[in-house]
């Protein structure tokens, strides 16, 4: 399997090259790229982390896997002793007291963090033009937008800026298939979210995102794990690396595809066809392939966002000033308040804030929220009842091809209706690959609650199908 990570620790081990010059590489592409990718690059630290990986090398001692291999961080996660901003202007000069677990595991495992990633500001985007950093703009078009909200992480490894990236997932990985990369949302609860600015708890997930599978199976398997900060956090089994050694066999796997989404009036044709082409190529190779009911996406994207919204008000009544971040001084407290968020919090966040007080306010806490919730519990049980008679779940990533910068900057009602695709799977917490295969922006494989390694397995399969 091709793995960026296993060639640059056999560069590295071979002496093909020094771990400082790897991580000077990078911090000089990241420091003079025109996408708007980096919000903090950590040139000090992290070239100090690796001079002391060359120093082992030079003396003789054997190093991990990941172990001098340079990665970038979405800087709504945090590392301890650096800004971490959420690409909001609120938290411009919050540093950072601790590292989050997913990251605490990767660095403990020796790989080095060299940047924090440009993304939409606390999560709140799919488009990546939600930030003071300015728009990150497409790998591949740079007149078009790179996808939210983790834009910054996936343009960063689409351009080998960073030899991978971890992203958080809310609604979706649609910045992995607007810049056609592999973008893992891991089962809910597989990966601790301690350290991660919170979006929505209940569906908000760490994953990395890569250019290969190897590289995807290797940081899961290195970010997972029970953690005594997140109490959702559960045990999970490693997927070995065996996965992509033997061919899938097509009579074993049962796929199946919501008819809904395909249907959608609101999906790009290009997308639409080629889709069905892989569903025709499928079935020619002897694979079962089911089309299922399912819900209509404004039911999804309507559930998700008022429980979405509800949490980020929730999250968000902290940042007032006091504690955390800066402060507008003013004749009272109360409007001292409410002048520090409206100078400091970007019009979206303003609306999703304003918007989950709404449904949380009283008569729409007893009417709007527990409807959603309800509505959620039936979006778990259809595709629980769903995974009774298939394997895998495939769909398109988006609906469209990435959008021009600032076309929809005015029209939230597209932001929100843009996730739907990838928003209920979220709802359920079932493990989501975004892979950069057969449609322009890719195809979304889902499987069961911890069935990572039958996704990434039949993307193997996919791969070879191309």
């Amino acid at each position: 399997m091709n793995s960026v990570i296993r060639d640059l620790h056999r560069h590295l081990v071979s002496g093909k090259c020094t771990c400082r010059e790897i991580v000077q590489e990078k911090i000089s592409l990241l420091s003079d790229n025109e996408y708007h990718t980096s919000n903090l690059l950590l040139e000090k630290s992290a070239l100090a982390m690796a001079g002391q990986v060359d120093e082992k090398i030079r003396t003789g001692q054997s190093i991990g896997l990941l172990e001098g291999i340079p990665f970038g961080i979405k800087d709504i996660i945090l590392l301890q002793g650096s800004v971490a901003s959420g690409s909001s202007g609120f938290l411009k000069n919050y540093t950072s007291p601790y590292t989050a677990t997913a990251i605490q595991k990767l660095m403990d495992a020796g790989a080095i963090p060299v940047v924090k990633e440009n993304c939409d500001s606390f999560g709140h985007g799919s488009t990546g033009e939600n930030t003071v950093f300015g728009a990150v703009l497409n790998a591949h078009d740079k007149s078009r937008v790179a996808g939210g909200s983790s834009g910054g992480s996936a343009v960063n490894v689409a351009k080998g800026y960073t030899t991978f990236s971890i992203g958080a997932d809310t609604g979706g990985t649609i910045p992995a298939g607007y810049n056609r990369i592999y973008g893992l949302k891991p089962t809910y609860g597989r990966v601790s979210r301690y350290g991660v600015m919170a979006n929505g708890s209940s569906t908000d997930s760490v994953g990395p995102m890569a250019s290969t599978l190897e590289d995807i199976r290797i940081l899961i398997n290195a970010m997972s794990g029970k953690d005594d900060h997140d109490r959702n956090t559960c045990s999970s089994v490693p997927v070995p690396d065996h996965i992509f050694e033997s061919q899938m066999i097509n009579e074993q796997v049962i796929v199946g595809y919501y008819k809904s989404f395909i249907e959608n009036k609101d999906l790009d044709a290009t997308i639409k066809s080629a889709f069905l082409k892989m569903i025709e190529t499928l079935t020619v190779r002897g694979v079962r392939v089911i089309p299922l009911d399912f819900f209509d996406v404004d039911i999804l994207a309507s559930t998700y966002f008022v429980l979405a919204m509800a949490g980020t008000s929730s999250s968000l009544a902290r940042l007032v000033g006091t504690v955390y971040g800066e402060r507008s001084k003013n004749k009272n407290v109360w409007e001292g308040y409410m002048t520090t968020r409206s100078d400091n919090l970007t019009d979206e966040t303003k609306r999703r804030i304003t918007g989950g007080i709404q449904v949380l306010s009283r008569g729409y806490d007893e009417d709007v929220y527990p409807k959603a919730a309800i509505m959620r519990s039936r979006i778990i049980q259809a595709i629980n009842s769903d995974f009774e008679k298939v394997d895998v779940v495939l769909s398109p990533a988006t609906f469209g091809l990435p959008p021009v910068v600032g076309h929809n900057q005015d029209n939230p009602l597209w932001t929100y209706l843009s996730e739907a695709f990838t928003a209920g799977f979220n709802l359920g917490g079932n493990p989501t690959l975004t892979a950069p295969l057969f449609t322009p922006t890719g195809i979304q494989i889902t499987g069961n609650k911890n069935r990572e390694d039958l996704i990434l397995a039949f993307a193997h399969y996919l791969e070879e199908a191309v």
